[in-house]
C-alpha cells in the first residue's frame, strides 16, 4: 500500500464493473487512484449478469428511451474495443398471440385504455414497432438489422413447439462479464492506478477536507490508512451499508436490491443463436448458447433485502425458469438437466417502483458532501452502459478537480483487444499456426479469453508439456501463473468461475489439485516480491 502521507485523488470502493470502469477512466485522465475490493474482482453482481451487451428491448415498454438509446450506441463502441471477450449474437423472438405485457408497464396501461379488447396481449405489429425502434435508436454500423423467420422451415424452429410458426430475429452482443471487469482493472493499473483486492474498507472519516480511510488486508488482518480527496462508493449491493456505516453520511438516497438468478443446462439446441422467450405473465427469458456444450437460461427478478445474505437461485426460481422455457420447447427439460446455477444482486436506485421488475435499471449518481468531504455514490446501471456511467461519474468528479481532461475511453482497446471485430478467426488461425500443439477448441478458448495476449501467455512453448502441469480440460500451469501474475487471481474459484468458466469442466479432485498448486505459487510470489 502507498505511504500514509500520500494523498490520492480518488479512493474507489468496489471492484465490480462500475468501480473498475471509473478507476480506468480516472487514471487515464491523470488522477491518482486507489481501488479497494474486499474480495476478488467481479466477485458479486458483475460476474452474475446475463452476459449481454444489449439495449434492453423490454425497457422500451417502460419508455426508458434514453437508457435504451445509450445502451444501443454503446454496444458497438464496446464491441470495437474488446472483440476477444465480446461478439455479435442474433436473438430469435418467437411470436404467439397469447404473449402478454407485464401489467404495470406504461405500454400495457395505454393498451388497456385504447385497445381493451386485446386484454393485455402483445400484438405482432407492436413487437415489430419496438424492434424497428431498437434497430434505429442507436444507429447501427456493425450489427445486422431485424428480420423475420418462418419457424416451420428455418432451423431455429426445430427445437420449438409446433405452435410457434413465426419469429423475429434481431441483434445484440455477448460479453464475458467478469473478464471485462478484470481487463478494466488491468488497464487502470497500467495507467497508474493502484488495485487492491482482498482489501476491506474498515472506516472512513474526513479531516480538513481529506478522507482518512482505514484499509484491512482480509487474508492477513494487516491494516493501513490511505488519504484521499474524494471517495467513489461503487460498492454494488453494499452501497447503502457504505453510506450508513462506513462513511456515516446523512444521505437519504436509498438502494433497492433485486436478485436475478440463472440456470445452466446441457445444450438444448444446435445452432449459435439465442432465444428471447415471452411468457404469459409478461416476463421474458433468454436461452443462450453457453461455453459450447451448455445453454444459459435467465433471468428472474426477486427482492433481496440483505446484502450480506449470499444470493442463491432458489428451487422455486429453478422450477419457474424450467417451466417458462418448457412452454416453448418441443422436448421439455427438467430440473435434473441443470448443471449449474448462479445468482446476483442488482443495486438499483430506489425510485419507489411498485415491483422489482419495474424498478429502473438506469444508473443514478449522487455526490454527497454532508460528511465534510465529497463522496460519489453509484446506484444501478447495466453492464452495457458501464463506460458511459464512468464518463458521467468523471463529469461529477471533475467539479472537484481543476483542468481535468475530457472523455477518452470510447473505442480504446482493452488488453488483448487490439484487433478488428471481424478478425477473431484470423487470430485463432495464426495462434494455431504459431503454436502447433493447440487444437481448434483450445486456441479458440485462449483467443476468446486473452485476444492478442494469448501468445504472450504461451510464451516460448513449443509443446503442450512446456506449459507445465495440466489441471484438467486444457488449463495448464502456464495459464494459471499468468492469471496470478497479471489478473489478480488468488485461488481456484477466481480462475474457474471468474477468469474463465472452466469450473463447468474440472472435477472436484482436479479443482482441489489446482487449489493446492495456487497455494504454493502464492507463497513463491510473495517471496519474490519481498526480494
Amino acid at each position: 500500500m502507498q505511504a500514509d502521507d500520500e494523498i490520492r485523488d480518488l479512493l474507489v470502493i468496489g471492484g465490480g464493473i462500475n468501480g473498475c470502469g471509473i478507476a480506468r477512466d480516472a487514471a487515464g485522465r491523470g488522477l491518482s487512484v486507489t481501488l479497494a475490493e474486499m474480495s476478488d474482482l467481479a466477485s458479486a453482481t458483475s460476474s452474475a449478469s446475463t452476459k449481454l451487451f444489449h439495449g434492453g428491448l423490454r425497457y422500451l415498454e417502460y419508455f426508458e428511451f434514453r437508457l435504451v438509446r445509450e445502451s444501443l450506441i454503446e454496444r458497438e463502441v464496446l464491441l470495437s474495443a474488446m472483440p476477444h471477450i465480446s461478439w455479435p449474437m442474433r436473438f430469435v423472438l418467437p411470436y404467439h398471440p397469447d404473449m402478454r405485457f407485464e401489467s404495470d408497464t406504461p405500454t400495457s396501461r395505454l393498451m388497456n385504455i385504447f385497445m381493451p379488447w386485446m386484454k393485455g396481449r402483445r400484438p405482432a405489429w407492436l413487437i415489430r414497432l419496438g424492434l424497428f425502434l431498437y434497430d434505429t435508436l442507436g444507429g447501427r454500423k456493425i450489427l445486422p438489422p431485424t428480420s423475420s423467420l418462418n419457424l416451420k422451415t428455418a432451423s431455429e424452429g426445430a427445437p420449438l413447439d409446433e405452435r410457434f410458426e413465426k419469429a423475429f430475429e434481431y441483434s445484440d452482443c455477448w460479453v464475458e462479464d467478469s473478464r471485462l471487469v478484470v481487463l478494466n482493472a488491468r488497464d487502470a493499473e497500467a495507467r497508474g492506478a493502484t488495485v487492491l483486492t482482498r482489501t476491506r474498507v474498515r472506516s472512513a472519516h474526513q479531516h480538513d477536507g481529506v478522507w482518512q480511510v482505514e484499509l484491512e488486508y482480509v487474508e492477513t488482518g494487516v491494516r493501513s490508512t490511505v488519504r484521499s480527496r474524494m471517495i467513489v462508493n461503487a460498492g454494488g449491493p453494499w452501497v447503502g451499508n457504505i453510506i450508513s456505516n462506513t462513511i456515516r453520511s446523512n444521505s437519504t438516497d436509498g438502494v433497492r436490491l433485486v436478485r436475478g438468478s440463472h440456470i445452466v443446462t446441457r445444450r438444448l439446441f444446435d445452432h449459435d443463436k439465442s432465444y428471447f422467450f415471452q411468457g404469459t405473465d409478461g416476463r421474458i427469458m433468454f436461452a443462450i448458447p453457453y461455453e459450447t456444450d451448455f445453454t444459459l437460461i435467465g433471468t428472474t427478478d426477486q427482492e433481496h433485502t440483505d446484502p450480506e445474505a449470499k444470493p442463491v437461485c432458489t428451487p422455486d426460481e429453478q422450477r419457474y425458469m424450467v417451466d417458462f422455457v418448457n412452454a416453448y420447447l418441443k422436448q421439455p427439460i427438467s430440473t435434473a438437466d441443470i448443471v449449474w446455477t448462479y445468482s446476483g444482486v442488482r443495486p438499483l436506485y430506489d425510485d419507489g417502483a411498485s415491483s422489482a421488475t419495474a424498478a429502473t435499471r438506469d444508473y443514478t449518481l449522487k455526490v454527497d458532501t454532508s460528511a465534510g468531504a465529497p463522496v460519489l455514490n453509484i446506484f444501478g446501471g447495466k453492464i452495457t452502459t458501464y463506460r458511459r456511467l464512468a464518463e458521467s461519474a468523471l463529469d461529477l468528479i471533475g467539479e472537484h478537480f481543476t483542468d481535468l481532461p475530457g472523455p477518452w475511453t470510447a473505442g480504446v482497446a482493452l488488453p488483448g483487444g487490439d484487433f478488428p471485430v471481424d478478425a477473431v478467426n484470423t487470430q485463432i488461425s495464426t495462434l494455431k499456426r504459431d503454436f502447433a500443439f493447440l487444437d481448434d477448441r483450445w486456441a479458440r478458448r485462449l483467443v476468446r479469453a486473452y485476444g492478442t495476449e494469448a501468445r504472450q501467455m504461451l510464451g516460448d512453448a513449443r509443446t503442450a508439456d512446456d506449459l507445465g502441469q495440466l489441471f484438467g480440460f486444457n488449463l495448464t500451469a502456464r495459464e494459471v501463473d499468468w492469471l496470478m501474475r497479471h489478473e489478480y487471481a488468488r485461488c481456484a474459484q477466481d480462475v474457474l468461475w471468474r477468469r474463465s468458466k472452466l469450473g463447468l469442466r474440472l472435477s472436484e479432485d482436479e479443482t482441489a489439485e489446482l487449489e493446492t498448486y495456487m497455494t504454493g505459487r502464492r507463497a513463491q510470489l510473495v517471496s519474490e516480491a519481498a526480494e
